[in-house]
């Protein structure tokens, strides 16, 4: 909590860098959410790029951007199942993400990706493993990711305009 309090302060009084970042614009969104999300276990901070940049460029286009890279970034994880999964066969929370991607895969994606979360790395690994159809683990993740990124980025602009209120900005 405390990181993500930090990480909110920094963006916010950072808006003026983030505004040099928005050169980029939604091609920078993009490849910050695709390489982000191309990390299988370790985590990224792409979502604090989203909601920082919600405040600077159109939040609804940063979400819908931001959606599409992470979504393809989700496939190194997809292709490591695909590839051989016996780096993480033994762990617990892996055979339970396993036993709910047979039940329903495509729920367990959409869901997992619409949240924030640690696990979704291994549920793109169990899908990989299961052979879950590439293109029905793309939509789902897509769509719960759009909804996750589209919301990052609305807060983060409405978060942004209350700090430069307060700020007098």
């Amino acid at each position: 909590m405390v990181l993500a309090v930090a990480i909110t302060l920094a963006i916010a009084l950072l808006r003026d860098e983030l505004a040099r970042f928005s050169r980029y614009g939604y091609p920078g969104v993009f490849l910050v959410s695709l390489i982000g999300n191309a990390t299988v276990i370790l985590p990224a901070p792409s979502l604090a790029v989203v909601f920082g940049m919600g405040g600077v460029l159109n939040p609804l286009f940063v979400g819908l951007v931001a959606g599409v890279g992470e979504t393809l970034g989700e496939l190194t994880g997809y292709l490591a199942g695909y590839g051989g999964r016996a780096v993480v066969e033994d762990w617990e929370m892996f055979d339970r993400l396993e036993r709910w991607m047979r039940r329903n895969g495509s729920a367990t994606i959409f869901i997992l990706s619409a949240i924030p979360n640690p696990v979704f790395d291994l549920a793109g690994i169990a899908a990989g493993g299961l052979r879950f159809p590439l293109e029905r683990f793309l939509l789902s993740c897509w769509v719960g990711k759009t909804i996750k990124t589209i919301a990052f980025a609305f807060v983060g602009a409405q978060f942004i305009n209350a700090i430069e209120s307060f700020l007098g900005a």
